[in-house]
């Protein structure tokens, strides 16, 4: 069943009933208001946690993090039961770049992990927009990384930070090939260090009460694992072959995820010119040095 945790005054959170490997203990909708609410990443389509979220008020507003499935497949069962608009930054591949785009139109890159490509949001937000309901007003944060579309929420005056799957306290971030991108998820934690908000509510797990210091330790991270990569391509070698070296202190039913970071930072090492980008499926394809 889904679990209600009060954060702040206003401010609740329900985890959903989808614990797993990729989710902790499942994915966390976001509730701001007491009486008219706004719910933030309704998550996965669940009779009882749509039912649970129901509960706590009458829905005025829907907004998602980002459209992967465990976090906007509950937007339907919502929307049937309230009428509320959805707001978003656009569909699952809004904000995809002209590299990642011809990628994926090229065929042989798979990726696509739990993407919802029915979600479209009724009202579609720009950086910087501004939200505002019964005791809550946000700030509309595009934060592309994780996924081109997603966005974060600032909860203004409350120096706090919706942060979706961009900032967790449990594990670093999926970057995952064509909808996942290194350079971008680096601009987005660069965004995130300068700002002053300090807590960040996560679409999974705990709370991270100093978010910067957590965005900008995930960029140490990124660019420590691009310092490993480089080291360990030698000749040439593939994602699958680098992944293996790299993370052999790993658990094996872990380097799937592990390797689809590895292929982001491949193809943007080939984007900086590092590396070659190589024909044929990217997924086997071996990189050499340019």
């Amino acid at each position: 069943m889904s679990t209600i945790t009060p954060i702040a005054a206003g401010v609740r959170r329900l985890t959903a009933p989808n614990p797993g490997p990729m989710t902790a203990t499942g994915t966390q909708t976001y509730i701001l208001g007491e009486g008219d609410i706004a719910v933030i990443d309704p998550g996965p389509a669940s009779v009882a946690h749509s039912e649970a979220i129901l509960e706590l008020g009458r829905v005025s507003h829907i907004l998602v993090t980002h459209a992967h499935l465990d976090h906007s497949g509950g937007v339907a069962a919502l929307v049937r039961a309230t009428s509320a608009p959805v707001l978003a930054f656009g569909p699952a591949t809004a904000g995809r770049s002209e590299l990642m785009t011809k990628l994926a139109n090229r065929g042989g890159l798979a990726g696509g992990e739990g993407i919802d490509h029915a979600f479209t949001p009724d009202r579609r937000l720009n950086h910087g927009d501004r939200i505002t309901g019964d005791g809550w007003d946000l700030t509309a944060l595009h934060t592309p990384g994780h996924l081109s579309s997603h966005m974060c929420f600032v909860l203004e005056g409350r120096n706090m930070i919706l942060s979706g799957d961009t900032v967790m306290g449990w594990s670093t971030t999926l970057i995952s090939p064509p909808d996942g991108s290194v350079g971008a998820f680096l601009n987005s934690m660069d965004l995130l260090a300068a700002r002053p908000e300090q807590v960040y509510l996560p679409g999974h797990g705990e709370p991270v009460e100093d978010g910067p210091a957590r965005a900008r330790q995930q960029a140490v991270h990124r660019r420590m694992r691009e310092a490993q990569i480089l080291e360990a391509v030698g000749t040439g070698a593939s994602a699958a072959e680098l992944t293996a070296r790299i993370y052999s202190d790993v658990a094996a039913h872990l380097h799937p995820a592990a390797q689809r970071n590895v292929l982001a930072h491949l193809i943007d090492l080939a984007e900086k010119r590092v590396l070659l980008m190589p024909g044929g499926p990217l997924e086997r394809a071996k990189f050499h040095r340019a």
